[in-house]
């Protein structure tokens, strides 16, 4: 039993807090649902090795400094935008995430929301209960075709790429923009590498699947769904603020764009003004990654980032390896000054 402590700040999936208690002889697990407050987890740090957080903790400098044993930092996601990575570093501290295990799961989600919104699946199951369905007609809630059409990819990642092997069986013409060409997915998938403006000019669906940085930070703004076409639909799983989420709010109800289905929001939980009251718009609570499968693997994932850590091991999806070439994580050499 390894004589460390380690500190969950939410309820994650029962077999990844049993993996951490058959190696480490203190796991605390915080009890309440909603994020700890940045007090709470300065407090909460000062006597833990390793610290398992959810993606809407906030891990600055201040919460990154009050862990004077701090080893390892297990992010509950595949993003870890939320954490200081580059302050962890500087202090010795190990960063992990959980990639991998959620990309099926994830580009599944991206699909659900894209059909949703373009058959209006939503609001044609209010309509249903709300008592309105009389009879059959022509004209009743009238969608878009997804087969044959065009999808452009944002982001040609893990999830990117799942999602566009899925493409192929609606028979869909792919385009993609990315940092990097992906030239397997090209011969895999036929997708064609272009620039983000031809993309946003000629996709029907346009679905997201970037990371969240400066470079990516409102990356779709006023002036890039002014490029979409009317009758295209913009999907995002990926970080909320990849999106200027005023201007799409202004942009669909001007009906620059069709409509568009959101799991992830720039203010997360907090949504723009009026975006709630839009009937374009499909719009689920960061449920990506939410299947029981899924998230019992994430949990698992994180333990084991965490028993390797303190075990002495490289964890598995360290993701600032240069934390190591300094000879810090280990708890030996720490700088704290």
């Amino acid at each position: 039993m390894l004589p460390f402590t380690v500190y969950v700040t939410r309820p994650i999936p029962a077999e990844g807090i049993e993996l951490l208690r058959q190696s480490i002889q203190t796991v605390e697990v915080r009890k309440e649902e909603d994020p700890p407050t940045k007090e709470e987890l300065v407090h909460r740090i000062k006597g833990v090795d390793a610290l398992l957080c959810l993606l809407t903790d906030r891990i600055d400098l201040d919460v990154i400094e009050a862990g004077r044993r701090l080893r390892v930092i297990a992010n509950y996601a595949v993003g870890y935008d939320n954490i200081d990575v580059e302050a962890a570093t500087r202090k010795g501290v190990m960063v992990t995430n959980t990639p991998g295990v959620l990309t099926e799961t994830t580009a599944d989600m991206a699909w659900c929301l894209l059909m949703a919104v373009a058959r209006r699946v939503v609001e044609a199951d209010s309509y249903v209960r709300r008592g309105q369905f009389k009879r059959w007609e022509p004209m009743l809630l009238l969608g878009s075709d997804v087969y044959g059409k065009t999808l452009g990819i944002v982001g040609m990642g893990r999830i990117g790429r799942a999602v566009a092997r899925r493409a192929m069986g609606f028979g869909m013409k792919i385009l993609y923009y990315s940092p990097r060409r992906a030239y397997e997915v090209e011969k895999e998938t036929g997708a064609r590498y272009v620039d983000l403006p031809t993309l946003l000019k000629n996709a029907d669906f346009v679905t997201l699947h970037t990371p969240l940085t400066a470079a990516t930070r409102h990356m779709i703004g006023s002036e890039e769904l002014e490029m979409m076409k009317p009758t295209s639909y913009l999907i995002n799983t990926s970080r909320g603020a990849v999106v200027d989420e005023a201007a799409l709010v202004k942009a669909l109800k001007k009906g620059l764009i069709a409509g568009a289905a959101l799991d992830v929001y720039e203010n997360e939980p907090k949504l723009s003004e009026g975006l709630a009251e839009l009937s374009n718009v499909v719009l689920t609570p960061h449920i990506g990654s939410a299947s029981r499968e899924t998230r019992t693997r994430m949990a698992l994932m994180a333990a084991q980032n965490i028993v390797s850590a303190l075990s002495g091991e490289r964890p598995p999806n360290l993701v600032n390896p240069e934390v190591l070439a300094k000879g810090q994580g280990s708890g030996r050499g720490r700088t704290d000054s």
